[in-house]
């Protein structure tokens, strides 16, 4: 049976160069795992880049709350995009949907355009839309490098008998990677599917505060799905002239 590639969904420097450390083929370099990840700093991805030798693949997603984006919020991922090509990263993992959560065909072709000569992976967007099959035909059509998805369920092992489906379906097109919740228990299971590649953390979580905090830092009210925050011009207005 052929060997499984192994990416690992790396969110700092030290997830990194453990990933490198433990022999794993590539990375998705991204932060906020809570959110299912964000875009990571310049600084952190030229860090990555020019220190290890590692493939990175490094996450294209300005904001959480959904995958439908403004053109402002599109400007900034072509730029964060140029900005991997010019480091030489190994490619991107990026994604955009319409508001009915069909994947947006003209903008994620805008999206592969802007990463040539990068490999390009279609994100978790995928496990939101609708008609999985229907949809899949678009990634076929735009001949994206690999999809990343779940199977549309909570973790890959649940999903694995869509993932099936869409990897017989792919004809060898387009390469199929299971990600989330893979894990020691149930990795074998993919590599006997026949999946050339998975994708997971193995994040382990170490208590870094000796005692909890007296003011949290954390809100739950950003971490609802589907909430999109920004600031709002009417509130500054109106503190504004309360100061002046």
């Amino acid at each position: 049976m052929s060997y499984t590639q192994i990416e690992i969904c790396a969110n700092s420097f030290q997830s990194a160069q453990n990933a490198q450390l433990a022999g794993a083929n590539r990375m998705e370099l991204c932060t906020e795992l809570s959110v299912g990840g964000l875009t990571p700093s310049h600084g952190l991805i030229e860090k990555v880049v020019s220190e290890l030798t590692i493939p990175t693949h490094v996450l294209i997603r300005p904001r959480s709350g959904n995958f439908t984006y403004s053109e402002e919020e599109f400007d900034v991922m072509l730029h964060d995009i140029a900005f991997c090509k010019k480091l030489g990263c190994a490619g991107i993992v990026s994604g955009f949907l319409t508001s009915e959560n069909k994947i947006y065909f003209e903008k994620t072709k805008q999206l592969i355009a802007a990463s040539e000569e990068m490999d390009f992976t279609f994100h978790r967007a995928f496990d939101w839309v609708e008609n999985p099959i229907e949809e899949f035909q678009k990634l076929i059509d735009l001949r994206v490098n690999r999809l990343l998805s779940s199977g549309q369920k909570p973790r890959a092992i649940e999903g694995i008998l869509l993932l099936k489906k869409l990897q017989n379906l792919s004809k060898g097109k387009l390469e199929i990677m299971p990600g989330g919740g893979i894990n020691l228990e149930n990795a074998l299971k993919f590599k006997e599917a026949g999946f050339k590649s998975i994708h997971f953390s193995a994040t382990t979580k170490k208590q870094t505060l000796q005692q909890k905090p007296k003011v949290s830092m954390h809100s739950k009210t950003f971490f609802e799905e589907g909430i999109v925050s920004t600031s709002n011009i009417e509130t500054i207005q109106k503190i504004k002239e309360l100061l002046t």
